[in-house]
């Protein structure tokens, strides 16, 4: 099964989702994040703030950091190896990185109906 790890800039909680002034993209992801887990893939989200030593252990992300720095987050590695940095990919992305059905599309959008804030909301995760 394919690996996606996810380390992310340093943020107030786990998903980045908390505070007054909620970043929406923040949101978006930790939904397709869910959504993703919930269809088996494995991904794994490490915060900066919170979880400094995976990223001081993987060498990979320290020459990352020491080039980009903390700017250059997201840094998403895809079985070990740099996929998508500096920005977080949509739900259909993650999928073909994960190697899952992309989701269909519904209504024009990939995730109406099925967000963690949107439409469908019984998903738990707000």
């Amino acid at each position: 099964m394919t690996a996606i790890r996810v380390y992310d800039p340093s943020m107030c909680c786990n998903t980045g989702v908390c505070g007054a002034d909620v970043d929406q993209r923040l949101v978006d992801f930790a939904a397709d994040v869910r959504w993703a887990q919930d269809r088996g893939a494995d991904v794994e989200r490490m915060n900066l703030a919170q979880q400094p030593t995976a990223f001081a252990e993987n060498p990979k992300v320290r020459a990352f950091l020491e080039e980009h720095g903390e700017g250059g987050l997201p840094l998403i590695l895809v079985d070990g190896e740099a996929a998508i940095s500096g920005r977080y990919p949509d739900r259909a992305e993650l999928a073909h990185l994960a190697g899952i059905p992309a989701p269909e599309e519904v209504s024009g959008s990939p995730q109406a109906g099925d967000g963690c804030c949107g439409p469908a909301r019984d998903t738990g995760c707000c």
